[in-house]
């Protein structure tokens, strides 16, 4: 059996999603309006794709101990995570898998983000080297 590496949980508020825009310069509407994002048929203000993406890799350098250790990282978009306008937020679970360990000392891992129960980020794969 694979083994499993320890799941890590992220909360996302409103408030995270104001300062991510504001770092990456992504202020669409869909990540701050209700109003927009029910409009264009979501569930309401989602986070950013990348924001997910960059949370799951944190957690991907947690494993691996160190971010320079991250040889390859890659997720596809699975869902979008829905950001409810209360104080708690949401949160978004990552969890690895370790597939591979390679005689050059690389270590493959499958990644999933979760969100409720629902897979947010599949098909995510990284590849790390243990000092």
């Amino acid at each position: 059996m694979a083994e499993q590496l320890p799941p890590q949980t992220f909360r996302i508020t409103r408030a995270d999603l104001i300062r991510y825009a504001g770092a990456s310069g992504d202020f669409n509407t869909i990540h701050w309006s209700e109003r927009i994002a029910q409009s264009v048929g979501l569930p309401g203000v989602i986070a950013h794709g990348m924001f997910t993406m960059a949370l799951a890799g944190r957690a991907v350098s947690t494993w691996a101990g160190a971010p320079d250790a991250v040889v390859e990282y890659g997720v596809r978009f699975a869902r979008p995570v829905p950001v409810p306008d209360t104080d708690e937020g949401t949160e978004v679970v990552v969890t690895g898998v370790i597939k591979e360990v390679t005689d050059d000392g690389l270590t493959k891992i499958d990644v999933v983000a979760t969100c409720d129960g629902v897979k947010v980020l599949s098909l995510g794969k990284a590849v790390i080297r243990k000092r």
